[in-house]
């Protein structure tokens, strides 16, 4: 197996979380009884560049198609991440309405729409159609392919290129980072900007953030591995935000090696605590392993006197990150009465796997569980404050990482 960036042999393992059903294949009742197709979750560190990342045991097209399940629009706190982005970004590139806006894995228009009332023109690419749907039913042009040079080209014959080249959580979910970087550059303007956020692999270890990793992220990526991969292709990082979404992210900005845009400091500085970290030395990547089964271990017990103890445990957020932590930890529907899920494309399904049946949040108030436990911790302030009413029963939440915390 070979670096899917500088294709140096793969030999060091980050962690084995074992196998696992895609995070996003949720069952229908039926399905219940028929086989489900685990695949292998293990992950490692080139030597070389200090790429983190998994094999491609499930193909990427088979997980995002037509059935995908996540609507970015269900995380209001997301939606005011991204109404804010926009404010900041119209002010910072002048945009106005000669101005070109294309973003990769639009989703369901969760942030394109923001620029609509500003008049500035948009493009959605967005493989899944089901959630291009929607989207264009908000007046969004959307492409639904897979971008890479081969649409890159396609979008430069159209005399289409962005002035604004967007793409959230996306750069870790392609198989072939090279191909998809090398796009960017063919479909940005002269002095274009790009921006791509991503978690941060930082973040990621410190935090012990194992759940972030299922088949959809190939990647796990640093500004340190990022800035290498850009500069192979010609585009340059000038400045990066930090940010505090997904549990810890960052925001890179990129443009042509030869704009005359200067690199800011913010670059530099989060290089810096990167390298003072160890991030380029094999050493920092060898003991997760263990920080990530005090995790399960703690949850497991956690769950199992629970469960001796005659209490009801309620999960929240139908999450991919929920599946790999519940898989892992190999927690079953004995364990976990049910999890709660704002999308009505989840309800009625089963998480895979563990089997945990997805209802709406009416079940909370219905059941009162003892505990309910937050799936997508990274949204536990917005969680807690919208469940609040289950102190009435003196209910209490679950937080599992990065540490078990009962609040």
């Amino acid at each position: 197996m070979n670096c899917r960036f500088c294709k140096a042999t793969l030999e060091l393992e980050f962690i084995d979380l074992i196998n696992s059903p895609a995070s996003n294949s949720y069952l229908s009742n039926q399905q219940l009884n028929e086989p489900e197709i685990f695949y292998p979750l293990k992950v490692f560190v080139c030597e070389s560049c200090f790429l983190v990342q998994i094999d491609e045991y499930k193909r990427f097209d088979s997980i995002f198609d037509n059935n995908y399940a996540y609507f970015s629009s269900f995380s209001t706190s997301w939606l005011e991440h991204c109404k804010n982005y926009v404010e900041q970004m119209t002010t910072l590139l002048n945009l106005n309405e000669q101005s070109q806006v294309i973003e990769i894995a639009s989703n369901d228009g969760y942030l394109l729409q923001y620029f609509l009332p500003k008049h500035i023109k948009v493009l959605g690419i967005e493989p899944t159609k089901n959630t291009a749907e929607i989207a264009v039913l908000k007046g969004i042009p959307c492409i639904t392919e897979f971008f890479g040079t081969i649409l890159a080209h396609q979008l430069q014959e159209k005399q289409i290129k962005a002035d604004l080249l967007i793409g959230n959580n996306v750069l870790a979910h392609v198989p072939d980072i090279v191909d998809f970087v090398r796009g960017l550059k063919i479909v940005l303007q002269h002095e274009g900007v790009i921006t791509m956020e991503f978690p941060h692999l930082l973040e990621l270890v410190t935090n012990s953030q194992f759940d972030t990793i299922y088949h959809e992220h190939f990647s796990y990526l640093s500004l340190y591995t990022v800035g290498k991969i850009f500069e192979s292709q010609g585009l340059r990082i000038f400045k990066v935000d930090k940010l505090t979404t997904h549990g810890g992210s960052i925001r890179i900005y990129a443009t042509h090696q030869e704009s005359k845009r200067l690199t800011e400091d913010s670059y530099e500085e989060v290089l810096k605590e990167e390298l003072k970290a160890g991030m380029d030395n094999r050493k920092y990547y060898i003991n997760f392993n263990a920080k990530v089964m005090k995790i399960k271990l703690d949850l497991l017990n956690f769950l199992v006197q629970a469960k001796l103890n005659g209490k009801h445990v309620a999960a929240y957020g139908a999450a991919a990150k929920g599946n790999t932590l519940l898989n892992y930890c190999g927690v079953k529907s004995d364990m976990i009465d049910f999890v709660v899920d704002a999308n009505p494309v989840k309800q009625r399904k089963f998480l895979p796997a563990s089997h945990i049946p997805i209802v709406g949040e009416e079940e909370i108030k219905n059941q009162k569980p003892d505990y309910v436990l937050i799936l997508p911790w990274n949204l536990k302030d917005e969680i807690t404050k919208q469940l609040r009413y289950i102190h009435d029963w003196n209910g209490q939440f679950v937080i599992p990482i990065p540490h078990l915390e009962v609040i």
